[in-house]
């Protein structure tokens, strides 16, 4: 006889159930992103760079036999969310399941921060994240493994703050010791030291001496910043500490840094340095009365051409400016005259053009230039109906028969528009010709677009 089969007892059978019932079905194979990540800000030069992080993990993925389905690089810090192209890449790729695990040196590779932080468990507590690996550790959806991930992110966010906080501390306690951060101006040069928060600023001997001879002669020769570019260019052959032209803004702000007679700004306060000053502070002060010119109220003074013109020698653009001239019974005649604004070669010798001169030139031009090309010709068009309708409606001229919106008819009022009509006017009728328009030996061209 066979022998019976004996059914366990049901108590033992429910048990069986309901752990079957809690037990969560095996998640299918991951496919992981490798995602390296280095930074060159200061916080993150201990780093492993980008290569060794992809050499560690790949072992890893090799050895535990993870499919490594891409590998995304990173130069981008990690301190501020939204800002790296990368990860912003592999978040979206995860939610559309291209990937469900993520392989990385270290959990602050993922996130600095605590947006980018909430995005990733985010997806874990969605089920689209199933798991994040490093050498030596593992985070999956499970509550415990979620808080040790957030933990060891939140430490590195924690880090960055009180390491931005560090930094300006020591900033500020460098210059109340006199010493200013960063790079030295130009006619000194930073000291070299092992400690870098302690090198000190001395004077360039080859520079400084020049440096000096500047603010003497703004003082007693009346220098220009573009007389004094020419001069450093020209006679002294001055460069920078990069072998580069000195540019007239770089001028400018030498003559006006107070670094050069023992002082220096920094942060909207003033420190007293202890480096060695090139100049006096009378001298400097002398200087900057020297500098200082009557306010000009831009904008207040428009003209009809400007901002339609470029330099035909250098390519800059070209502006305007009134003279006047007084007699002896009061009277005063106003002149108007376009010249080259000098922006990109200061040496530039256009010379200057009276308005009447390009008004006359404008005029004839008028006569070569497409009727697409006029910025106003729907408003041509229109005016001229108008007038066709008011002189055989109200005034009883017949009319000739010729089209109301011919191409003379049109230049004749573009020509109307050049002497009499607004600066606007002016303006919009030529706003399509700005890029072609140009001034050259007091001559007005029209170039090829």
């Amino acid at each position: 006889m066979p022998t019976a089969v004996l059914a366990p007892p049901i108590g033992e059978i429910n048990t069986f159930q309901q752990w079957k019932k809690e037990v969560p079905p095996p998640l299918p194979e991951a496919r992981y992103c490798l995602y390296a990540r280095k930074s060159s800000e200061d916080d993150e030069r201990q780093a492993l760079s980008i290569d060794s992080q992809i050499k560690e993990m790949m072992v890893l993925a090799q050895k535990e036999g993870l499919q490594v389905t891409e590998v995304k690089r990173e130069s981008h810090s990690a301190k501020n969310s939204g800002e790296r192209p990368e990860f912003l890449a592999l978040l979206t790729e995860i939610r559309s399941g291209k990937y469900t695990g993520i392989l990385t040196w270290a959990p602050d590779r993922l996130s600095r921060n605590a947006g980018d932080l909430g995005s990733i468990v985010d997806l874990m507590d969605q089920g689209l994240l199933h798991d994040i690996r490093t050498p030596g550790q593992r985070f999956q959806n499970s509550p415990n493994e979620k808080f040790l991930l957030m933990i060891l992110c939140s430490q590195a966010k924690l880090e960055n703050d009180n390491r931005g906080i560090n930094v300006k501390r020591g900033l500020k306690n460098k210059c109340e010791m006199g010493v200013r951060p960063g790079v030295a101006p130009l006619g000194y040069l930073n000291e070299r030291s092992p400690d870098r928060n302690k090198g000190k600023i001395i004077i360039d001997l080859l520079r400084a001496p020049i440096i000096k001879e500047m603010f003497l002669l703004v003082l007693n020769e009346g220098y220009s910043g573009r007389k004094l570019k020419r001069w450093l260019d020209q006679e002294k052959d001055f460069t920078t500490r990069t072998g580069k032209r000195i540019t007239l803004s770089a001028i400018y702000r030498t003559l006006g840094n107070p670094f050069y007679h023992g002082k220096f700004d920094y942060g909207g306060m003033l420190y007293q340095g202890t480096h060695e000053p090139i100049i006096s502070q009378e001298l400097f002060d002398d200087v900057q009365k020297k500098l200082e010119v009557a306010p000009k109220n831009w904008g207040e003074k428009d003209f009809a051409f400007t901002k339609l013109f470029t330099c035909g020698s250098c390519g800059s653009g070209v502006t305007a400016e009134e003279k006047f001239k007084y007699r002896k019974d009061g009277s005063s005649t106003r002149y108007v005259y376009y010249h080259c604004t000098k922006f990109k070669d200061p040496d530039c010798e256009e010379p200057f053009t009276r308005e009447e001169e390009i008004l006359a030139q404008m005029l004839e031009l008028i006569d070569e230039i497409s009727i697409k090309k006029l910025g106003m010709r729907e408003k041509i068009e229109k005016e001229i109906q108008r007038y066709e309708l008011f002189t055989t409606g109200v005034l009883g001229v017949k009319n000739t028969g010729s089209k109301p919106a011919d191409r003379v008819s049109i230049q004749r009022y573009a020509k109307y528009v050049l002497q009499e009509g607004s600066i606007e006017e002016k303006r919009e009728l030529l706003k399509h010709l700005k890029s072609e328009l140009t001034l050259k030996e007091k001559k007005v061209n029209l170039r090829d677009s």
